[in-house]
């Protein structure tokens, strides 16, 4: 047992070998100890093409994982079949112990695995040709974030939520420090129209082993502006909001909320802490202690809009792994798909043909909704 930040952290195996990772909010509960009765196939040494890799796309000059040995994943299971429940006598699940507060572990069908398998980690060398494959190597896992499956994120306590802060935070650090990887994205899918296959109160977190597009053309972005101007692109654009006022949702001392003024998604907040930091290991306890009242906010306006749970993904954006980067500001965006009641907002030929989006609901429109709605 291993005490982090205000939590004490456990790990054990799982019946097939996979880690899992108990983040209990009291000492000396002994859940890691329960031994998985389940009996699993041990999860296979050979694990690469054609079943799963990554392609280098020459033209966009990006990496896409080919991962169709997940096709059979569970699919939306009844409530008494959930696996992400804690076990109960004669009902085995992913999570041995009869209750939890959070609990992490490795993907049972996971699009990256092997990065803490003592495995090498190739080297990816886009210039060996047109057709670039390689394993996919990485980790994939799954954060509980509580055995309540009723419940949902903005149903958490505060104290909860600081709990599941702690926990992105722990494994960030724990899997930026594996061989290979290159950067850790926490994320939550909510609502089966965002795709989730599992109704239980539950994130992902992948460790890639090349930095994404989105993180790259941020740092991009954020070189180009800091040599035009000498300025660092998140605090001047997030003042810059805080002056504007009319995208502002909400604030405290520690963290400010905005739709950003070129928005794609029909409601779209970004959360940034008032202190920058290149990822979620480097917040203080200040930036700890008063992110959950402010996301919490956040999220119970998101849901007053429509008066029903509002589907969506939150994902964090983080620095790439290793030293460096501090021009870099971790935050957090929350998007939706849906545009109004029972309209959704679809990637059609504009977005995935072209890329270029078109947005139904003015920023400014959706930023005071926002604010008026609760």
């Amino acid at each position: 047992m291993r005490a982090v930040g205000r939590i004490w952290k456990n790990s054990g195996k799982l019946a097939d070998g996979r880690e899992i990772i108990y983040f209990d909010e009291s000492p000396g509960l002994g859940r890691a100890e329960v031994r998985d009765g389940r009996k699993l196939a041990a999860i296979p040494s050979k694990w690469g093409p054609p079943e799963s890799g990554l392609r280098w796309d020459p033209l966009a000059g990006e990496w896409v994982v080919i991962a169709a040995q997940r096709q059979d994943r569970t699919f939306l299971p009844p409530p008494e079949a959930c696996p992400l429940d804690p076990s109960a006598p004669g009902r085995p699940t992913e999570i041995p112990a009869a209750s939890y507060d959070v609990v992490v572990f490795e993907n049972r069908f996971p699009s990256l695995r092997g990065a803490a398998d003592g495995r090498p980690a190739p080297g990816l060398d886009t210039t060996s040709g047109l057709m670039v494959e390689y394993p996919a190597h990485g980790r994939c896992e799954v954060v509980c974030f509580t055995a309540d499956h009723d419940s949902s994120f903005a149903q958490l306590s505060p104290g909860r939520v600081r709990t599941v802060l702690e926990a992105w935070a722990d494994r960030t650090e724990a899997l930026g420090a594996m061989p290979g990887i290159s950067q850790v994205y926490c994320f939550e899918n909510r609502g089966e129209e965002i795709g989730v296959t599992l109704h239980h109160p539950h994130g992902q977190i992948y460790a890639y082993p090349f930095v994404t597009p989105r993180t790259r053309r941020m740092l991009e972005m954020a070189a180009a502006y800091t040599a035009r101007t000498g300025g660092n692109l998140f605090d001047d654009l997030t003042a810059a909001e805080v002056a504007a006022g009319t995208r502002m949702v909400t604030r405290n001392g520690e963290w400010i909320a905005f739709v950003p003024a070129a928005a794609k998604w029909p409601y779209e907040v970004m959360i940034f802490p008032a202190r920058r930091v290149p990822r979620i290991t480097e917040l203080d306890e200040a930036a700890r202690d008063g992110f959950a009242g402010l996301y919490l906010d956040v999220l119970h306006r998101l849901d007053a809009l429509f008066g029903a749970p509002l589907p969506y993904i939150a994902a964090w954006h983080q620095a790439p792994s290793g030293p460096g980067h501090e021009e870099f500001a971790a935050h957090l965006q929350v998007l939706s798909v849906r545009r109004a009641p029972g309209r959704l907002k679809y990637l059609a030929g504009s977005e995935s043909g072209m890329g270029v989006w078109i947005n139904d609901i003015m920023p400014e429109t959706a930023a005071q909704r926002l604010r008026e709605v609760l």
